[in-house]
């Protein structure tokens, strides 16, 4: 068993973005300050794949994901299943409020409203997903709660009851949200 969680997260991102050939799987610490990244960048130059909620994914490019690497399998029952852990890691409304504006110009929606879409945590804060990086941040279609947040709480239920590894519920969630609930058995 592998005792040292720097290697044992960077082991997890490794296999994730392998697994996705996604090389810009990135990781992010909290707290701290969000890192001033030029995402995609102009208007438009990001595509959701619907705008439909219950379809809806972000664009790879965009929004690939990243990780805490502050939760690794090892800790999960000190973090990310621990009562009360997400609300202590959320990022303020000032926060996500300013990056979803300027997001909803790079994904080029018609609809520019930020009521009209949730700023999603990609991979989601409960299965150790990065708080305040941009590349795990973006204008969901539609409002809260959505189908995603039924996927992600069977999730976190199956990850924190030993059922399914914090690493598979992450590579499922980015490979595709909608089947993802699929690897719980």
């Amino acid at each position: 068993m592998l005792h040292d969680h720097t290697a044992l997260h960077d082991h997890a991102a490794k296999a994730l973005a392998a697994a996705l050939g996604a090389a810009t799987l990135v990781t992010a610490s909290w707290p701290g300050p969000a890192r001033a990244e030029t995402r995609a960048g102009s208007r438009g130059s990001c595509q959701a794949s619907s705008l439909d909620p219950a379809t809806a994914r972000p664009d790879p490019r965009c929004t690939p994901g990243a990780l805490n690497p502050d939760v690794t399998q090892a800790n999960i029952h000190r973090t990310v299943c621990v009562a009360g852990y997400t609300r202590r890691i959320r990022p303020p409304v000032s926060y996500t409020g300013a990056l979803k504006r300027r997001q909803i110009r790079e994904y080029g929606y018609r609809d520019t409203s930020p009521s009209s879409y949730e700023e999603d945590h990609f991979i989601p804060l409960s299965l150790g997903g990065a708080p305040r990086d941009p590349k795990n941040l973006w204008p969901e279609p539609g409002g809260s709660p959505n189908p995603k947040d039924q996927v992600e709480f069977k999730l976190y239920k199956a990850v924190c009851a030993g059922q399914v590894t914090l690493a598979a519920a992450q590579h499922a969630i980015v490979k595709d949200w909608t089947t993802a609930g699929g690897i719980v058995p």
